[in-house]
């Protein structure tokens, strides 16, 4: 039975239709949890099991990490500190200004989409807003938007055009659902020192612009902030509990519920992306309102008239429960379940922070190539896919440490990507130290740093055609590997006789002996690459 929140449908509900410009398309999916448990992920990501994604807005522009147009309005804070000093005080210089400093002046999508898939990518992501709710696309519903300002251009437009150029599907996250909570340090002002008591900039109306950059647009129609703060707003942390709209969060207007809709629906009619992501628990606005269901049935239903009646699009949704993930497609946030799953799912993660962070760079803090690679190996045994966030400056380019992970990551993949594309799950996920342990998720996902060193014991398995692929996270210092899992008197699965083994990236035979207990392989000297090896096993 499907997990039905009937109680906390938005009152509003069908009134919301008659407020709304963009008509939803009709088809097999209707806005029901019934009607989208028709859904199945489609083959083609099931095999891709790996994306790129560029977590870039203006946001990035002061390179001081995520979550910025929040934090800068927190006193005292690290971003409010860096602010002040760089930009000064928030009363005088907000967030919108931030946006007027973003040019972007460096950024070649052609190039990064084509070192993306250099590194193995097959499919890429773009954001389309974020939670500062800035529209990365010539907007209809949003004047605030990068083609009136910042880098007056459509980044959305030019990213697709980079991705179908690279042959790779692509995908859109969508982040602005949650602007009317998350917005709600602007409306603040100092509690100490020059500034006490000054209101920060999210108060400002249209008629506070007269001279200014911004004359002409209205402050509020991005902040959103002409409402009543949220129960125990004063705490900067108390956003977490209230992500899904309860313990006492404030509730949107029927208006920006329909403003989120029209501009959703208006970015999949524009660029027909293959994915979408939101970042909600479940879907936007969900419980209070069915607008994620109104949204999900038509990007269903318009990519499946786009592709002629088969449907190939992904759309990822967070914290979801067992029958919700027959709908979605569940997506989890810096972290690996320590189990198989029976559906497709994905885990999304970053080198360092997900909008761009300076000190990352300046104290050699992103994920090395070797932890993406076991992150990689881990999720495709237990039938997921990756999509790894690189960040991009405010200027639209990527630093050398940066690139040197996406070459390192492309090097092991010439090498070893038969075990990883292409494949499904076998009988088991893996075997050895790190299979044996409990990791527990953290709500949306956040146990990526739970993960010990892997050793040569640590093994994942997944398989294609008639052969099993074992992952080896380590050379072994002796040279030779043993496989309890496929001994032929394995109890825990039906045993296997083995009759060859080959090593990816060396063209020789390996000598191996199929006991009771174990298979034994022994080595060659040569390692195909340094971070782990592959088995290939008929």
């Amino acid at each position: 039975m499907l997990l039905l929140i009937t109680a906390f449908a938005y009152p509003a509900a069908a009134h919301a239709q008659q407020q709304r410009h963009e008509q939803a398309q009709q088809g097999k999916f209707q806005p029901t949890w019934e009607s989208l448990a028709q859904y199945e992920a489609p083959e083609w990501f099931r095999n891709a099991k790996f994306g790129i994604w560029a977590h870039w807005g203006p946001q990035c522009q002061p390179e001081q990490g995520d979550w910025y147009a929040r934090g800068m309005y927190d006193e005292g804070s690290w971003q409010y500190n860096a602010h002040v000093q760089r930009y000064g005080h928030p009363s005088v210089f907000g967030f919108k200004d931030i946006i007027h400093t973003w040019k972007a002046e460096k950024w070649n999508p052609e190039r990064l989409v084509a070192l993306y898939k250099k590194a193995g990518a097959q499919y890429f992501f773009a954001m389309g807003n974020h939670h500062d709710n800035f529209d990365l696309w010539h907007s209809k519903y949003q004047k605030w938007n990068s083609v009136n300002m910042g880098p007056k251009r459509d980044i959305l437009a030019a990213w697709s055009k980079a991705a179908k150029k690279n042959k790779l599907p692509f995908g859109v996250s969508i982040h602005s659902s949650h602007a009317w909570t998350w917005y709600e340090t602007s409306q603040r002002a100092d509690k100490s020192g020059p500034f006490q008591g000054i209101p920060y900039d999210g108060h400002m109306t249209k008629e506070d612009g007269k001279g200014k950059w911004w004359e002409g647009y209205d402050p509020q129609e991005l902040y959103r902030q002409n409402h009543s703060l949220s129960q125990g707003s004063e705490d900067v942390k108390s956003l977490w509990a209230q992500w899904d709209w309860h313990n006492g969060a404030s509730l949107p207007t029927q208006d920006y519920i329909d403003n989120f809709y029209d501009r959703t629906v208006d970015m999949i009619n524009s660029y027909q992306p293959d994915l979408l992501y939101f970042d909600d628990t479940t879907l936007p606005l969900w419980p209070i309102s069915n607008v994620g269901l109104d949204i999900a049935a038509h990007f269903y239903n318009s990519n499946a008239k786009k592709n002629n009646g088969k449907l190939g699009a992904v759309l990822f949704g967070k914290i979801l429960s067992e029958p919700q993930k027959e709908c979605l497609v569940w997506d989890v946030e810096r972290g690996v379940p320590d189990k198989v799953q029976e559906k497709a799912w994905q885990t999304c993660t970053c080198l360092g922070s997900w909008h761009y962070n300076r000190s990352d760079y300046e104290n050699n803090n992103y994920k090395s190539s070797k932890t993406v690679i076991h992150m990689l190996i881990d999720i495709v045994s237990k039938n997921g896919n990756l999509l790894l966030n690189v960040p991009i400056k405010g200027d639209g380019s990527i630093d050398e440490k940066e690139e040197q992970v996406l070459h390192e990551i492309g090097e092991w993949m010439q090498v070893n990507k038969e075990g990883i594309f292409d494949t499904r799950p076998w009988k088991i996920f893996g075997e050895g130290p790190s299979a044996e342990e409990s990791k527990p998720l953290n709500a949306a996902g956040f146990n990526e740093d739970k993960e010990k060193m892997y050793s040569s014991r640590d093994i994942r398995f997944v398989q294609k055609n008639n052969s099993i692929y074992a992952h080896i996270m380590a050379w072994p210092q002796d040279g030779a590997i043993s496989i309890r899992s496929l001994g032929r008197k394995n109890k825990a699965i039906e045993p296997i006789v083995v009759q060859s083994v080959a090593l990816l990236g060396y063209d020789k035979k390996l000598t191996f002996q199929q006991s009771d207990e174990y298979l034994s392989v022994k080595l060659p000297a040569i390692k195909p690459n340094q971070i782990s090896l592959v088995l290939k096993i008929n």
